[in-house]
């Protein structure tokens, strides 16, 4: 299932989510109406005004109860994002050509940041915190992004055209979120920077629908420049 804390018994870390305990069906509803109710608060507060005790309360929830799961602001906030990546249908490496993958890809991630430009923000800033949590948050969205571009690229993808596009993505949100573009622009500019590292792929292999092979590398993207 899409939800963190729901995975198959047979799993060797099953029961786990980011809170890094093992979670009942119960427990794992709390949690779940703690991030519900985290989407809500931060859109009426913003960050700054943002509290556990606040979320517990709007949760119906003892805040003692709160600080079991979530220790400050910044994990309740990571948990967030990291659901609503998780929630994203995966991506089919045999679609189309790997600009529509891609294009596709990055904009399923963009959209649920567009929802709530507050929640963005408070997300963005949340993730900078240095603690254990929120790393480790952090780290599985980051993984996340990294197979998601992966997959977009298809079979044979230089690994450093992965990092590269990794580094635009996120560097394109933080320019969006400052104002100085549309976080609607971000898929375009994405596939922009990968058609710059690669060349195209032949032309049969890039009819919609087509399940060969991704883009070809450049000398340049080979050689890791």
């Amino acid at each position: 299932m899409s939800e963190a804390v729901r995975v198959l018994p047979a799993d060797p870390h099953a029961g786990f989510e980011a809170t890094r305990r093992r979670l009942s069906p119960r427990q794992a509803e709390v949690v779940a109406q703690l991030v519900r109710a985290t989407e809500c608060e931060i859109d009426a507060v913003g960050y700054p005004g943002l509290t556990v005790r606040n979320v517990a309360r709007r949760a119906g929830v003892a805040p003692a109860t709160a600080y079991n799961y979530f220790s400050s602001k910044d994990h309740l906030l990571a948990e967030v994002l990291w659901r609503r990546m998780d929630a994203l249908p995966p991506v089919d490496p045999a679609s189309g050509t790997w600009t529509e993958r891609l294009h596709q890809t990055v904009r399923a991630m963009v959209l649920f940041t567009t929802e709530s430009p507050a929640l963005v923000d408070a997300c963005s800033a949340a993730l900078m915190s240095a603690h254990p949590e929120v790393k480790h948050l952090r780290d599985r969205i980051g993984a996340a992004i990294h197979r998601r571009l992966t997959a977009a690229m298809g079979p044979g993808v230089d690994p450093m055209v992965v990092r590269v596009l990794e580094t635009t993505y996120t560097g394109a949100l933080l320019t969006a979120g400052m104002g100085h573009m549309s976080f609607l622009e971000i898929p375009e500019f994405v596939v922009g920077a990968a058609r710059l590292m690669v060349a195209p792929s032949p032309p049969g292999a890039t009819r919609p629908g087509h399940t060969g092979t991704g883009p070809r590398r450049t000398g340049r993207a080979r050689a890791g420049r």
